[in-house]
């Protein structure tokens, strides 16, 4: 079947048209693929990003996947969303004034009630991402820093938060981040499975003993909302701090902070109401 000189030339005209619409260099390509990712919430597939930014799938499929390598966006099967780089511009804050304000009253009284360390942290694929934190003594030795970043598989608040995250996504999430930071860190998904049930059967405590650093102990929580983790909050000491103790502080300032920011609707797998620990 052969085409018509007129019809070929029409297409070859379409094709060139279509060229001199997409933005001239890259970096405009990848700053319009950008602006589609309005917060830390924001989620979106590739046909979406497409569609929005009238680029070709084959062209935005590609940028995207430069930008995930890169850390300015990550990818689960529910979507895009904005990377660890993009979230960690403007002081390592982004988008969580809002949290931060609701969980500061929080932090500040398991600090005056414990002496120890406690945490303020948000999951950015698999990694805890530092927000907030306030130290007693043992604040110089802890090896965490506002804007800083920790693996979540072997971090009490990326435990917490992992927990209430679909299994599929977890999978996802840490499947090539699994490594050992310790004798004690969990490095196998199965286990890790079997420790994520464990903390939802405590109403979302999470402890970690020696899994990320030898000497270090932490008792954490997520903070929830209607589509899940949106954050979480740790108190870490050294290994002999009685996590007992200081649990029910910390399982019971998450789920006010919860209850101040979304009331009582919560989400995340088997999707049970903010308890207290106590």
């Amino acid at each position: 079947m052969s085409i018509a000189p007129e019809t070929a030339m029409e297409s070859v005209d379409a094709q060139a048209a279509a060229r001199r619409d997409l933005p001239p260099s890259m970096v405009e390509r990848m700053t319009l693929i950008l602006d589609v990712f309005q917060g830390r919430d924001s989620r979106h597939t590739l046909e979406d990003v497409a569609r929005i930014t009238n680029l070709p799938r084959s062209t935005a499929h590609r940028i995207l996947d430069q930008l995930v390598r890169l850390d300015w966006l990550a990818h689960t099967s529910f979507g895009y969303s904005l990377g660890r780089r993009s979230l960690s511009l403007g002081g390592g804050a982004g988008d969580h004034s809002e949290l931060r304000a609701a969980a500061a009253p929080y932090l500040h009284d398991m600090l005056l009630r414990t002496g120890a360390v406690v945490h303020l942290g948000v999951l950015v694929g698999h990694q805890v991402h530092y927000l907030d934190k306030m130290g007693g003594r043992f604040a110089a030795i802890a090896p965490s820093r506002v804007g800083g970043w920790a693996p979540a598989h072997c971090t009490g608040l990326g435990k917490a938060m992992l927990a209430w995250i679909e299994p599929e996504e977890v999978d996802l999430l840490l499947a090539d981040h699994m490594s050992r930071r310790t004798p004690k860190t969990i490095a196998e998904l199965g286990e890790l499975h079997l420790e994520l049930g464990r903390i939802r059967a405590r109403h979302g405590l999470a402890l970690e003993v020696g899994e990320s650093f030898d000497n270090i102990a932490c008792a954490a929580a997520a903070i929830r909302g209607p589509r899940g983790p949106v954050g979480a909050v740790s108190v870490v000491g050294e290994v002999s701090m009685p996590l007992e103790r200081v649990a029910p502080l910390v399982v019971d300032a998450a789920r006010r902070i919860s209850l101040d920011l979304f009331g009582d609707v919560v989400s995340g797998p088997n999707r049970n109401r903010i308890v207290s620990a106590h």
